[in-house]
């Protein structure tokens, strides 16, 4: 494993690692893509890191996460990884086509690209380059424009590999595709994920997105996909994280819809230091449908941020958030959510709403829901809620012969499964479902393993209330 140390001044150490290492990050690249790096490096030479004195940054500073010694993990392991233990992922009924990056670099017993039999082509996003040039090229970078802040020009700069998922016109997927990013060096790590999913016309895919971290070490990731969706296509995508309280992830999502598509995405988070998910919807045709829902649950000094841009310049399309938190001790939750609707987007339906649950006086939650509208024939709202538990719902179950820690987890549980329910895998529905209760209980941190490592036929979570009392 080759490894370089870093300095102080985090921005410079970048910097100079581009210099440095420009050879061996350009080496999979086509002319074009190398064009595209440079003109994002030379843009991160201009705006460095994101700072609070950004609107959409000013209640996330990154200033603690920059301060540490970082290292950059240059080109894949050569030990010997056991595949197979690294990604086990004991989870009943659930069965899934699993893939990974393990320290940015992607990891697989089957090789670094696979065509199947439909033409879905799955695997590394630096091998696809090599081998399927022109199709990268038309498709990368084109929703992350180069004029997005520091993170994602950094990301287009340095980023060396990700996953490539290409799935044909006319082709439904039938077994799930399980990405998992997984974090596990004893140094600290900087690591740039870079994942390129492509839908085709008239084709579906349901892929499960997992953030781990299997140490306590710090680290940085920084993970920006970019999914587009052609005529007639459609996509579930469920993104779970679960990482270490030292570490920070930023995840930045870009969807971008033609004529007649659908997105469901639903994002659970459930630990970690300092989550960020940018998420960016390109609604570019008409008749397309757009949901997206979270979930976190966090605690101790715990930070995470949603942000959600909705675009919608074409008529007839409709999208709709919903975004849960329950923030305990002296934990921070931000939630900005922008739905902008052009001039020609007529007939346009966009929902937005954000429901906060302050589980003490120390924990804080900024919540934003934000509609720009320049069309006429629209049905548009928004809202946002922040409060406790419901102390008469607290007072009736209690009368019910229940304790007050089963009746505050009970309303707790009832507050988290809305979005719960949006799953539509029942497997994975199941399985989200006891993590969160886990979580509720503080019995889940991180896990050892794979984030969905937590339950077994034989370990089953419940809650110790006698329903029939209710």
């Amino acid at each position: 494993m080759k490894t370089v140390a870093k300095k102080t001044d985090l921005k410079q150490k970048l910097i100079d690692h581009f210099e440095t290492y420009r050879k061996d990050i350009f080496q999979n690249d086509t002319s074009y893509i190398s064009e595209v790096r440079t003109r994002a490096f030379n843009r991160f030479k201009e705006v460095g890191f994101p700072t609070s004195a950004e609107e959409r940054w000013r209640n996330t500073d990154l200033g603690k996460t920059l301060k540490h010694h970082y290292e950059f993990v240059n080109a894949p392991s050569n030990e010997l990884i056991d595949v197979d233990k690294v990604l086990r992922c004991e989870v009943p009924d659930f069965d899934t086509e699993l893939i990974s990056l393990y320290n940015g670099w992607y990891l697989s017993k089957n090789g670094l690209l696979l065509k199947q039999a439909n033409g879905t082509i799955i695997g590394s996003l630096a091998k696809a380059l090599k081998e399927y040039p022109e199709l990268v090229e038309k498709y990368l970078t084109l929703c992350s424009n180069e004029n997005r802040n520091g993170l994602d020009v950094l990301n287009t700069a340095l980023a060396q590999d990700g996953i490539f998922i290409y799935v044909p016109d006319g082709v439904h997927v039938d077994k799930t595709i399980q990405m998992v990013n997984m974090i596990n060096l004893e140094e600290k790590l900087f690591v740039q994920n870079r994942n390129l999913i492509i839908i085709g016309k008239d084709s579906h895919l349901r892929l499960v997105h997992c953030d781990d971290s299997l140490n306590h070490q710090v680290s940085f990731s920084n993970t920006l996909t970019e999914i587009f969706l052609e005529e007639n296509a459609s996509i579930d995508h469920y993104k779970l994280q679960n990482i270490n309280d030292n570490s920070t992830l930023i995840s930045s999502t870009y969807f971008y819809q033609e004529n007649n598509s659908r997105i469901s995405t639903n994002a659970i988070v459930l630990n970690g230091g300092l989550i960020r998910n940018d998420v960016h919807v390109n609604i570019n045709g008409t008749n397309c449908d757009a949901n997206i829902y979270g979930l976190y649950l966090v605690d101790k000094e715990q930070h995470v941020d949603n942000q959600v841009y909705i675009d919608h310049l074409k008529p007839h399309s409709i999208s709709n958030e919903l975004f849960k938190g329950i923030i305990d001790d002296q934990a921070k939750a931000v939630f900005n959510g922008h739905v902008k609707v052009h001039k020609d987007a007529q007939k346009t339906n966009a929902f937005q709403i954000n429901k906060n649950i302050l589980l003490t006086d120390k924990a804080v939650v900024n919540t934003k829901p934000f509609l720009e509208i320049y069309a006429d024939d629209v049905k548009c709202s928004h809202g946002a809620t922040v409060g406790q538990l419901d102390a008469n719902a607290m007072f009736y179950i209690r009368s019910r012969g229940i304790s007050e820690e089963n009746a505050r987890m009970l309303l707790m549980y009832a507050f988290a499964a809305e979005v719960i329910n949006k799953i539509a895998i029942q497997a994975l529905r199941y399985r989200i479902d006891d993590l969160v209760k886990k979580r509720l209980r503080g019995e889940l941190s991180v896990c050892d393993q794979c984030v969905l490592n937590c339950r077994t036929k034989e370990n089953t979570v419940s809650f110790e209330i006698d329903m029939t009392k209710i």
